[in-house]
């Protein structure tokens, strides 16, 4: 992986822009914003997908396969950290002296000028982002914004507005999310993890206070995640008591604070603030979803809209890609894909999907995403998932911008499980969905959890499933 520089200057001009790796959720999104500030936008990747072609369709010129042929006559290019040094359109940029930006850099450059809020932390980010995007526009505002996700409603994981408003989901993994000059900083936990960076949960704990005492207007952090309330204390220390602060969550204490939650289905709650409730229903479900509307909440009232228009705005949010995002019905077996990559995420995902599967059961299909994570976190993943699942297929490492670590497979959390009946690890795809088909059965939920490649077995998931019914006639 390519470590960036945060201390280089950002460019005054940008002309044609290049990004390599650019049919990622986050480079896609950023490299629609340059179509639609009038940039020429050129990129590759390894391979083809919805971003690619949609972004093709907007005017980029998108190559895949990676050649140092591919960067043209551009005047800057455009990385994520997980980009390998020896790819050769990089190389060829560093040769000719251009700009290279970090895809937060190249966003920062974007945001110049505007009031930004940031939406920070472990898990959450994406949501969080999509349910303030989905209220502003209810509210007659036009924000630009750029989210990990596409938001289901509104089609795209990014465009560009004419409001004074920006919205991103902020990248704490590298600590990128320091860059920006932020107005709201949204925290929704502080959940440790890319400890691989990091090197510490003290390390991890300060980026966030760092994040958020640029906050020039409002920080709103969670009241009931223990790092959160780390990150609060050490704000609330500061001699001049800068910046504002509102907490939300379940917590008796919180500025904001939610209860009287049902998660059988799409989760409703009341949500309490400044001396009134105002009843809410979403169209996500869990747990999970109430506390990240609640932080939404609290970002817009915090910023002076009304409380009730907010709440509807929120509640026309429907939810975002590969965030417990359906994709097919085969004989009564519903199939699932969920970003989850760390346990916290998962115990969530599996959580709401347990709130609607009724007395179906749950087949969950495990990609572990970065060595280090599997090394460090083999254990909790078996125990939310020996909890929560009723049978877990786990499949090998996704290593994105890692090398491999010797012993350090799909096994290791296979291995972990106190009763190795409830888990089979299947490295071989095509194994791992005819094993899913085998066992699932009408009502079920079938669901694909990883930040990896995951969601690609679901065809085959799918695929299993009929050919399943075409074999027993059922």
């Amino acid at each position: 992986m390519i470590f960036p520089d945060f201390t280089q200057p950002l460019p005054g001009a940008l002309g044609t822009v290049h990004f390599v790796g650019i049919g990622g959720s986050g480079m896609s999104g950023i490299a629609r914003l340059f179509l639609s500030a009038g940039h020429t936008v050129t990129g590759s990747d390894r391979s083809e997908n919805h971003n690619t072609e949609a972004l093709r369709a907007l005017g980029a010129t998108v190559t895949i396969g990676h050649d140092a042929a591919n960067l043209g006559d551009a005047d800057a290019l455009v990385f994520t950290g997980a980009l390998w040094p020896d790819n050769p359109e990089y190389l060829l940029a560093v040769e000719r002296g251009i700009p290279l930006l970090h895809r937060s850099q190249a966003l920062a450059w974007l945001i110049s000028g505007q009031r930004l809020i940031a939406v920070a932390g472990a898990h959450g980010k994406t949501t969080s982002t999509g349910m303030i995007v989905t209220a502003l526009l209810e509210l007659g505002e036009d924000p630009s914004f750029v989210n990990g996700g596409v938001i289901q409603s509104i089609g795209t994981s990014a465009a560009r507005g004419t409001g004074d408003l920006f919205v991103v989901e902020a990248d704490e993994s590298d600590k990128s999310f320091l860059l920006y000059d932020t107005s709201v900083a949204l925290v929704t936990n502080v959940d440790a993890d890319h400890l691989d960076h990091y090197g510490s949960h003290e390390a991890f704990d300060e980026a966030f206070v760092e994040f958020s005492g640029k906050a020039s207007e409002l920080v709103v952090v969670s009241s009931d995640d223990a790092g959160a309330v780390r990150v609060t204390a050490s704000l609330r220390e500061r001699a001049d008591g800068s910046p504002r602060i509102l907490t939300f969550g379940t917590d008796d204490a919180a500025d904001v604070r939610i209860h009287s939650v049902v998660a059988d289905g799409p989760v409703s709650f009341v949500v309490s603030w400044q001396g009134a409730d105002y009843a809410a229903r979403l169209r996500v479900p869990g747990v999970h979803n109430a506390l990240n509307a609640a932080g939404a909440f609290a970002v817009l009232v915090g910023l002076g809209f009304d409380p009730e228009r907010v709440l509807a705005g929120i509640e026309r949010f429907g939810g975002t890609e590969r965030r417990f995002e359906l994709h097919g019905v085969v004989r009564g077996v519903s199939v699932y894909d969920d970003y989850a990559h760390h346990p916290t995420e998962v115990a969530a995902a599996l959580s709401a999907a347990r709130s609607v599967v009724g007395e179906g059961r749950l087949i969950a299909i495990h990609q572990p995403h970065l060595y280090s994570r599997t090394q460090l976190m083999a254990g909790d993943f078996a125990r939310v998932y020996e909890e929560l699942a009723d049978q877990t297929i786990v499949l090998d490492v996704f290593g994105a911008r890692e090398d491999p670590i010797e012993g350090v497979t799909g096994a290791l959390v296979s291995d972990r499980f106190a009763d190795q009946t409830h888990v089979d690890y299947l490295p071989d795809w095509q194994a791992a969905a005819d094993r899913a088909a085998e066992i699932a059965r009408e009502g079920d939920i079938i669901m694909t959890l990883s930040c990896g490649d995951v969601y690609r077995i679901v065809p085959q998931v799918l695929a299993s499933l009929g050919a399943t019914v075409a074999t027993t006639g059922d």
